[in-house]
C-alpha cells in the first residue's frame, strides 16, 4: 500500500474470480480481468444483467471473497491505517433477529472495554439512529419494524464507525415506491458528507442515474461501459437531461443483452 499522490482511494487491477457451477461440472467466470480507479469522496455505481460480476466486485473490494488473480489496492486509510474503514450494505439486510436494534448495531463495533469504550460505543449508535431517522426504535426487534425502517437500520449499521467507503448491494431493490424515494433522499444527504466515497450496485437506471457520479455497465465481468454523469445535483427525475441519460444507459443495457451474430 502506498500514498498516492492523485485523489484515488480504490485502484482494481486485473481482477478475475470464478465459481464452481452446479454440481462442479461448470466453471462461471464472475469478473475476468476487471480493471478501473475510483476517487475519494466520488459515488460510483456498477449496472447491469443479473451474473455480470457486480456483487462478486463488492465482495472483493470489501475482502469478504479473495481473487483467483489480480488485486484491490486502497490509498493510505484514515488516521494511517493500511485500508480505510469500510461500511457494507447486503441485498438481505442481515439483521439478527433476535436482538434489538441497538444490539445489532452494537455487532459493528470490537466488544468494548470498560464503561468508556461501553459510553463511546453507545453514543455513536446513538448518533446513526438519528441520523438514519430511527431514534425512538433502537429498542425493537426487527420484525418490529416496516421494511423501509430495517433498511435504514442495515444502512445505520453499516455507518457506525464512521466509514470512509461505503459498499452497497441493491439496497433499495425491496421497497416499495414511497419508501424507496424517500431513502434515495437519505442516502442523498449521506452522499454530501466529505471524504465519504460510495459504491453502488442496482438494476435500477433511474436509481443508477440520480446518484453516479460515474456509472460502469458491467457485461461479461468487467466494465464494458462508463457513463459519466455531470448532471448537477439534487438530481430531477422529471428533466429532459435525466430521462435522457436514462435512455442512453437503456439503450447501451439493450445492446450489450443482445446475441452476437456470427
Amino acid at each position: 500500500m502506498k500514498q498516492r499522490e492523485d485523489n484515488t482511494v480504490i485502484s482494481i487491477r486485473s481482477l478475475s474470480k470464478s465459481y464452481a457451477g452446479p454440481e462442479g461440472k461448470t466453471i462461471i467466470h464472475a469478473l475476468s480481468g476487471c480493471s478501473l480507479d475510483i476517487a475519494e469522496g466520488s459515488f460510483t455505481v456498477f449496472a447491469g444483467k443479473s451474473g455480470c460480476g457486480k456483487t462478486t466486485l463488492l465482495k472483493l473490494i470489501a475482502g469478504l471473497e479473495q481473487p483467483d488473480s489480480g488485486a484491490v489496492e486502497f490509498s493510505t486509510g484514515q488516521d494511517g491505517a493500511t485500508v480505510p474503514k469500510l461500511g457494507f450494505m447486503f441485498q438481505d439486510l442481515r439483521l439478527l433477529p433476535w436482538l434489538s436494534v441497538e444490539q445489532n448495531l452494537a455487532l459493528a463495533f470490537p466488544p468494548p472495554k470498560g464503561k468508556a469504550e461501553k459510553a463511546a460505543v453507545r453514543n455513536e449508535i446513538t448518533r446513526v439512529l438519528a441520523l438514519t431517522g430511527l431514534a425512538g426504535r433502537a429498542a425493537s426487534l426487527p420484525r418490529e419494524l416496516s421494511g423501509g425502517m430495517a433498511q435504514r437500520a442495515a444502512l445505520a449499521r453499516c455507518l457506525c464507525r464512521n466509514p470512509a467507503i461505503l459498499l452497497l448491494d441493491e439496497p433499495l431493490s425491496s421497497l416499495d415506491a414511497v419508501t424507496r424515494l424517500h431513502l434515495r433522499n437519505e442516502l442523498e444527504k449521506l452522499r454530501q458528507r466529505p471524504g465519504l466515497t460510495v459504491i453502488l450496485v442496482t438494476h435500477d437506471i433511474e436509481e443508477a442515474v440520480f446518484f453516479g457520479d460515474r456509472i460502469f455497465l458491467m457485461n461479461e465481468g468487467k466494465p464494458d461501459a462508463e457513463v459519466p454523469i455531470p448532471l448537477k445535483r439534487p438530481r430531477n427525475y422529471r428533466s429532459a437531461e435525466f430521462q435522457e441519460y436514462c435512455r442512453k444507459i437503456e439503450d447501451t443495457l439493450i445492446l450489450q443483452a443482445a446475441p452476437t451474430v456470427q
